[in-house]
């Protein structure tokens, strides 16, 4: 077969119009050499930048709309040596501390001989003007981390490593990037955020490693565990484990990986739990029989809250509240206070909240020591205000602590506490569960507020149910809706929903899933199952129609962009939150934020630099990043302390250093490029990441085409998130699929096993 003809092309690169760092495509404008006129080049072209000149092979195409490209199938860079390329290559970013000014100025005192003098003779960077001392040392420091980043590029870029990837290698590794990947890329999916294992299984088969090593069999193992775990599983049985690492992930035959197994086992990597043949992660392990430890000991253990006469402190809560409390609330701050364990779970506007409140009001009143808690800063900042008593986030109650890669407060080192109150407790897995319980001494008492019925929660375990099930803690639960007002559509479709009942368009009006018709007199509003599509500021609760993802598209980014604002006065940026069940597809998660982010916050056309070094935008990781946009941490990061779904904007980017700014919480936190996997554009995001908070107004897209993730908690979940304004666009049919569907995911574990022992 003979090898494919290639033409030749080397020019300057001017221009990238688009870049996606996922897999390298880029399109970009290329000037070439002895020639005025410039022409579009595409392909992979992994850590250019602009200034450079490529020496390319590949062959001329012709596209339909954008006309005659390049199409690249191999290249080489060769560093800038024009006045005019030196300008636009350092201009580009590339180095920490040098922006377009500074790039300008530079190259104008050393012309062609720049790079050889940053790379040899950085002490003469002074001689420019506005560079001192400082600032060429952290250039020449600069220069030379780029150089090792891009040796470690040039190394990896056919393996599908990105160069934030490539980045992120060296920060880890140093010098010793190239012999780690060399010696165990597996190494990389265990130690670097954002590198899985089938990135390090391709470096690895690159590499001429046998798949049958006991290196790729291992992290296969530890892979396929971990997602099962990020589906919520605490555990796993070893022979659909072994079944679906062998075939279908490493190629393998099954004996090896139980061999493996049983080493890692040996280990201590894994632990496996010979009553079921499940299979753990250690952590995970050590964390589910710890957490069913203290909880046993703390439900077991004697009542150390101060006395208090029920009868006389019920009746002193409701004159200082002004708020009558029922049969069942009075009966559920009685148990809470004579109790260990106490769980009140139940709907919205159920009354928790005004349980909670006069729970804490009493016994602070007698001086017991408090501490109230939530998984997140948005539920932590909804329980202070409503309790009017300082609430934080279970990772601040806690204090971690960077240095010591560990949190202040533990079994060692517990919490000084009589009470403690955990609100939105749906959210526990069992990894912080873990950690909180450890920290609570036995002597104190313990209150989890939560709605069983909404999502369980995304990391491992089923913790809030798991307790409830195991009869060990004195559970409340509440159905009688208070906040209702005979007002809010949002909390009497929340428990229709929840009760396998369609939601109603406008009281009276009940849609029907299989003829998409509404029961009750003819009107307007009947013709559609979903309403007429227009919305009203007289209601709190809309169905709008759109039988396809593009119309519900399209309707959305009106609704955000025009009809809510307008019609409610909500801001469209901070008080609307799309939620849609999936990522991918129309009207799913990328796709909307895509959308939303070019009709809420599009790139400004007189926008002027701040000190010649801010930026309007950066795409990263295939993702557009500009200056007012809204974002979403997706990780924990103890030393910034942001926390997986913290919500915040985009103050400030700049190309110079590499960095930009998020408000969170009215703290500026600062990101590094390289550190950009870790934030989301948050115009839409899914509704498993919006358990915990509460929105203003909330829009849900509801289709057929997320079939795969219709069930009733679900669209339970999304529709409890919305405070003041809930929509759903979509059809009745695919609103019937969700209400039908009652039937929620297994989740592998023995927290409850454990706690009925």
């Amino acid at each position: 077969m003979e090898s494919p003809q290639f033409e030749e092309l080397q020019g300057s690169l001017e221009r990238i119009v688009y870049t996606n760092e996922e897999n390298h495509y880029t399109v970009a404008q290329l000037l070439p050499d002895n020639d005025k006129k410039m022409v579009t080049v595409v392909g992979n072209l992994p850590s250019v930048q602009c200034g450079e000149t490529l020496k390319m092979q590949g062959n001329w195409i012709h596209h339909t709309q954008f006309g005659q490209q390049f199409k690249i199938a191999k290249y080489e860079s060769i560093l800038p040596s024009s006045v005019t390329g030196l300008k636009k290559y350092l201009g580009s970013g590339l180095i920490k501390g040098i922006g377009p000014k500074f790039a300008d100025r530079i190259v104008d005192v050393f012309g062609a001989q720049t790079l050889e003098v940053i790379d040899r003779f950085s002490g003469r960077l002074k001689e420019v003007p506005g560079i001192g001392a400082e600032r060429a040392s952290r250039i020449r420091i600069a220069w030379l981390e780029q150089k090792a980043v891009r040796d470690i590029m040039i190394f990896l870029q056919s393996y599908g490593i990105t160069p934030s990837q490539a980045t992120k290698i060296y920060k880890m590794y140093g010098d010793d990037s190239m012999a780690v990947v060399k010696e165990n890329p597996y190494q990389l999916a265990r130690d670097i955020y954002g590198i899985g294992f089938r990135i390090a299984d391709q470096i690895a088969r690159n590499l001429g490693m046998p798949s049958d090593s006991s290196k790729r069999i291992q992290a296969g193992i530890q892979y396929q565990l971990e997602q099962f775990l990020s589906e919520g599983h605490t555990c796993y049985p070893k022979e659909l484990l072994v079944r679906a690492a062998s075939a279908e992930l490493l190629g393998v035959d099954e004996g090896p990986v139980e061999r493996q197994i049983t080493q890692m086992a040996h280990d201590g990597l894994l632990k496996i739990e010979p009553r079921e043949d499940f299979i753990f992660l250690a952590g995970l392990h050590h964390s589910e029989c710890g957490l069913a430890r203290k909880l046993k000991l703390i439900a077991s253990a004697p009542n150390r809250l101060p006395s208090v006469i029920i009868d006389k402190a019920l009746e002193w809560a409701d004159e200082k509240s002004h708020i009558t409390m029922s049969d069942t609330q009075r009966e559920a701050v009685k148990t809470a206070i004579t109790s260990k364990l106490t769980i009140i779970t139940g709907g919205p506007g159920v009354g928790k909240t005004t349980i909670v409140r006069n729970i804490v009001k009493i016994l602070s009143y007698k001086k017991a020591r408090i501490a109230l808690c939530a998984p997140t800063g948005r539920a932590a900042k909804r329980l202070s205000e409503s309790c009017s008593f300082f609430a934080q986030t279970i990772h601040r109650l806690l204090k971690y602590e960077p240095s010591e890669h560990g949190f202040a407060f533990h079994e060692g080192h517990p919490l000084e506490v009589d009470l403690i109150v955990v609100d939105e407790a749906s959210m526990l897995d069992v990894p912080l569960a873990h950690h909180l319980f450890q920290a609570i001494p036995i002597t104190a008492s313990v209150i989890l507020v939560g709605d069983v019925d909404q999502l369980p929660s995304v990391g491992p375990g089923n913790v809030l149910r798991d307790i409830i099930e195991s009869n060990r803690a004195n559970v409340i639960r509440l159905k009688q809706i208070f906040r209702q007002h005979h007002a809010s559509q949002i909390i009497v479709n929340a428990h229709r929903v929840n009760e396998g009942k369609m939601p109603e368009n406008s009281p009276g009006h009940t849609m029907d899933y299989e003829s998409e018709e509404i029961e009750g007199e003819s009107s307007p509003k009947a013709a559609n199952g979903f309403g007429t599509g227009r919305i009203q500021s007289s209601s709190d609760f809309h169905l709008l129609p759109a039988e396809t993802p593009e119309a519900a598209l399209k309707r959305i980014v009106e609704l955000c962009s025009q009809d809510i604002p307008e019609s409610f006065g909500f801001r469209p940026i901070d008080d609307l939150q799309v939620l849609a069940p999936m990522h991918r597809g129309v009207c799913g998660v990328e796709n909307l934020n895509r959308e939303l982010q070019k009709a809420l916050n599009p790139k400004s056309k007189d926008f002027r630099l701040r000190g010649g070094d801010e930026a309007l935008e950066i795409e990263r990781y295939g993702r557009l990043y500009r200056t007012g946009d809204k974002v979403m941490q997706i990780k924990n990061n103890y030393d910034k302390d942001v926390f997986n779904g913290d919500l915040g904007r985009i103050t400030f980017i700049s190309k110079e250093n590499q960095r930009l700014i998020v408000r969170i919480d009215e703290k500026e936190i600062e990101y590094e490029f390289s550190d950009l996997d870790e934030l989301l554009p948050a115009y839409a995001i899914s509704i498993h990441k919006s358990q915990g908070s509460e929105y203003p107004a909330v829009v849900i897209p509801v289709l057929t085409q997320h079939y795969v993730m219709l069930q009733r908690n679900l669209i339970y979940t999304a529709i409890t998130r919305g405070k003041k304004l809930v929509i759903l666009v979509g059809s009745a049919k695919a609103l019937g699929i969700a209400v039908r569907n009652n039937e929620t995911a297994m989740r592998y574990g023995m927290l409850k096993t454990r706690l009925c022992e």
